[in-house]
C-alpha cells in the first residue's frame, strides 16, 4: 500500500494544532535575555530569548509593545508572558510576547498587587469614599520634586488658566528610597498648616522603579487620612499606582492635573458675559412687567375719584365707629344693668300677682273647710257619738243599755241608750 504524503504547508499547519492544542505552550513565563533586538518601522519587536545554554526567537506585536513601561534593548534582562506557535511560512517555532518586563521587576508588580487588594478590603478605593474638588480654589499645594518638569507644567497651565490662584510648593523627593518618606511628610505638613484647599501629588513619567515611591503604603495612607481634596498625577497617561486609586481624583500628567484643579479664565469670562446678558434681560422684563402693574394701578378707581373713595370710606369708618360703641364693655354692662332692673320690676309685679290669688284661695279653702270642721257644726248643735271608741253613724249599732260618749263643741258627757227608735224612710 503506497503511503500518503504531506506537504510542508500541511506539516507546518499540523505542528502548528498541536502547538496550540498543549496547554502548557498556551501561558508561559520565562525570565531571559534579550539579544538580536530590531524594531519594524510599523511597531512590531522582533528579537532572541536566550540563557547561558539555549535560545527561541521571539515577536511582539504593536498592540502589545505600545504597553511597555520601558525601552528593551540588546542585553536586557526580561521577564515575557506569552504563548508558543509555529510560525508557517518559515517553518519556525517562536514566542509570540505579549507583556514583558524588567527582571525584578515582577516583584515589584506582586507586590503591586498584593497591597492594592489589601487596601481594596480595607475600603480605601471607594468611590463613595472620594470627595468634590473644589470649583473655585484659592490655595493649592503642589507635593512634587521643586527641580523637575511636572512642577514647572502645572504651574504654568494654572497661572494661565487660573491666576487668581495662589500656589503652594512642598517640596519632595519623588524617587529613591528616601522618596515614600519625603512624600508623606509634606501631606501630613500640608494638613497641619491647613492653608490650600486642593492638593496636587505627582511627579512626570518613568519607569515602574521610578514610580514606585506612589505605591508605598505610608503614602497612600496619608492621601487617604488627608483632610484636603487631593489629585492624583502620577507619571504618563498609561501610568497607574494606587496613589491614583486613593485620591479623589486622578490625572493622565501633571498637567491635566492643572486643568483638573481650576476653571479655565476663558471659560469663566464667556460664561460672566452670558449670564450678565441674561440678568439684563431678566431685569428689563421685570421693569416691563412692574411698569404694565403700574399702569393698571393708576387706572383704577382710588386714583381716578379719589373724592368718591374718601367718602366711602368715611361711610363706613362712621359706621365702624357705631358698630364699636354698641360693642364696647361699658355699654354693654349699661344695657345688660337695664335689663336686670326690667327683669327685677316684672318679677315683684309677679309676686305680688301670685301672692294675691295664693290669699284668695286660701280664703275660699278656709271657707270650705269651716263648712266640714266637725267643731263649727257641733257649735250649731249638733254632738259626736262613740262607742268604744268607734263613731256612731247608725242606731243599728246601739242598743239598749249601752254605754256611749257624747262629744259636744265645749265638752262630752258619758250616757247610757235607755231605748232606740229607727225612723222609717
Amino acid at each position: 500500500m503506497e503511503r500518503q504524503y504531506l506537504t510542508v504547508s500541511a506539516l507546518n499547519r499540523y505542528l502548528k494544532f498541536k502547538f496550540e492544542q498543549d496547554k502548557n505552550l498556551q501561558d508561559v513565563l520565562i525570565k531571559a535575555e534579550v539579544s538580536n533586538f530590531k524594531r519594524h518601522s510599523r511597531g512590531h519587536l522582533y528579537f532572541t530569548l536566550k540563557d547561558d545554554t539555549s535560545q527561541i526567537s521571539a515577536v511582539m506585536f504593536f498592540g502589545n509593545a505600545q504597553k511597555l513601561r520601558f525601552e528593551p534593548k540588546e542585553g536586557s534582562q526580561v521577564i515575557v508572558e506569552g504563548y508558543v506557535s509555529v510560525y508557517e511560512v518559515a517553518g519556525t517555532y517562536q514566542v509570540y510576547v505579549t507583556k514583558m518586563s524588567e527582571a525584578g521587576v515582577g516583584d515589584l508588580y506582586r507586590a503591586f498587587e498584593m497591597l492594592k487588594k489589601k487596601m481594596e478590603s480595607e475600603g480605601l478605593f471607594q468611590e463613595d469614599r472620594k470627595r468634590p474638588l473644589p470649583k473655585f480654589p484659592q490655595t493649592i499645594g503642589i507635593i512634587t520634586s521643586p527641580t523637575g518638569a511636572a512642577v514647572r507644567d502645572i504651574i504654568q497651565i494654572i497661572d494661565r488658566r487660573y491666576p487668581l490662584a495662589m500656589l503652594i510648593l512642598y517640596p519632595a523627593l519623588v524617587q529613591g528610597d528616601s522618596a515614600k518618606a519625603s512624600i508623606t511628610e509634606q501631606i501630613e505638613k500640608a494638613n497641619r498648616q491647613a492653608l490650600c484647599d486642593l492638593l496636587i501629588i505627582g511627579r512626570g513619567g518613568g519607569s515602574i522603579e521610578d514610580l514606585w515611591a506612589f505605591n508605598e503604603e505610608m503614602v497612600v495612607r496619608a492621601i487617604s487620612a488627608s483632610k484636603i481634596p487631593t489629585i492624583s498625577a502620577v507619571g504618563h497617561e498609561t501610568d497607574f499606582t494606587l496613589s491614583d486609586f486613593v485620591s479623589d481624583r486622578r490625572a493622565p500628567t501633571p498637567s491635566g492635573a492643572a486643568e483638573l484643579a481650576v476653571p479655565d479664565r476663558q471659560s469663566l469670562l464667556v460664561a460672566i458675559v452670558d449670564l450678565t446678558k441674561r440678568m439684563k434681560l431678566a431685569l428689563s422684563n421685570m421693569l416691563d412687567s412692574h411698569s404694565s402693574h403700574l399702569k393698571e394701578l393708576v387706572k383704577a378707581t382710588v386714583f381716578q375719584r379719589p373724592l368718591r373713595i374718601l367718602e366711602t370710606s368715611d361711610l363706613r369708618l362712621t359706621h365702624l365707629v357705631d358698630r364699636l360703641i354698641q360693642a364696647s364693655p361699658k355699654k354693654r354692662i349699661q344695657d345688660k344693668q337695664d335689663h336686670l332692673i326690667r327683669l327685677g320690676q316684672t318679677l315683684n309685679k309677679d309676686m305680688n300677682a301670685c301672692l294675691q290669688t295664693s290669699r284668695y284661695r286660701f280664703l275660699i279653702l278656709a271657707e270650705k273647710l269651716d263648712l266640714v270642721n266637725p267643731l263649727g257644726l257641733m257649735k250649731k248643735g249638733f254632738a259626736l257619738v262613740k262607742k268604744d271608741q268607734t263613731i256612731v253613724k247608725s242606731v243599728n249599732q246601739l242598743h239598749p243599755q249601752d254605754l256611749v260618749d257624747v262629744q259636744m263643741h265645749d265638752g262630752s258627757i258619758h250616757c247610757q241608750v235607755l231605748s232606740k227608735r229607727k225612723d222609717e224612710s
